[in-house]
């Protein structure tokens, strides 16, 4: 059995929505630096808090990049707050899973889209509950690279 899917490996050589939006309404960025992985979510949002664009930059490994790739994949067109229902398990799915030691790299993507809405809601004054955006992951995978 491949470690990797055909769609970890598309998204990897092929990734969909690299980038930067320069005039972006939501930018979320998390990392770990004891494993390497940096993502940074772009968010460009229209009045009706639709996603109407998103770009993503990453630094990490191969699961990093397509994690990020299916991510933005799965969010764009959609509303804020089916974007924010975005789960690890679910982008780990789509792209017909991980190696178990991977799985960090899309909790990171979840993470990165949540911090971009969360910044996003405080540029614009807009009140959500703090529980909906907890802080960064602490995963036992980092800490074993």
């Amino acid at each position: 059995m491949a470690l990797y899917s055909e769609k970890v490996m598309d998204h990897f050589r092929n990734p969909r929505n690299v980038g930067v939006i320069e005039d972006a309404d939501g930018v979320g960025e998390v990392g770990n630096p004891v494993c390497g992985d940096i993502m940074k979510i772009y968010l460009k949002i229209n009045d009706e808090q639709v996603i109407d664009d998103v770009k993503f930059e990453t630094f990490g490994c191969g699961s990093a990049i397509a994690s990020s790739s299916m991510a933005t994949e799965l969010i764009k067109g959609k509303p804020l707050d089916e974007a924010l229902q975005l789960t690890n398990k679910a982008v780990t799915e789509a792209l017909d899973g991980l190696p178990p030691h991977k799985l960090h790299c899309s909790v990171l993507a979840e993470e990165a889209i949540k911090s971009a809405v969360k910044n996003y809601y405080d540029n614009n004054g807009i009140e959500y509950d703090p529980a909906d955006f907890p802080e960064e992951h602490d995963c036992e995978a980092c800490h074993t690279h």
